[in-house]
């Protein structure tokens, strides 16, 4: 399916080992739903890193990703200014996110990509 909003917001991350099931959970059934029902957000869609290999200049390389998070969550978005509004702070603290999954995340990195 084409991406139909001009905006990519990304939020990746990594999360303690001990805590993972946890953290699938709620960003499944609780964070995402939630963020997902903000005006202005049009689709989310969550990533895990993984190893790769690919044929470049005749030679087959592996990408490296080196201090990537390894979970990312894609938030189509129609602007930037979603983020902004209260509906997306108040989603975003929302259930069990801010006390119980978020404070075991690191090597947190967003992002907000233009399409051209």
């Amino acid at each position: 399916m084409p991406i139909q909003g001009r905006y990519i917001f990304t939020a990746a991350m990594d999360v303690d080992p001990a805590k993972e099931a946890l953290f699938h959970e709620v960003y499944d059934t609780e964070h995402v739903p939630l963020l997902a029902k903000v005006p202005g957000v049009i689709a989310v869609a969550r990533f895990k890193l993984e190893p790769a290999t690919m044929m470049l200049g005749g030679e087959c390389r592996a990408l490296v990703a080196e201090g990537e998070p390894r979970f990312s969550a894609v938030y189509e978005l129609e602007s930037p200014d979603v983020l902004l509004t209260a509906a997306w702070a108040k989603a975003g603290e929302e259930g069990r996110w801010a006390a119980q999954v978020r404070p075991f995340t690191s090597n947190r990195r967003h992002t907000m990509r233009l399409k051209i």
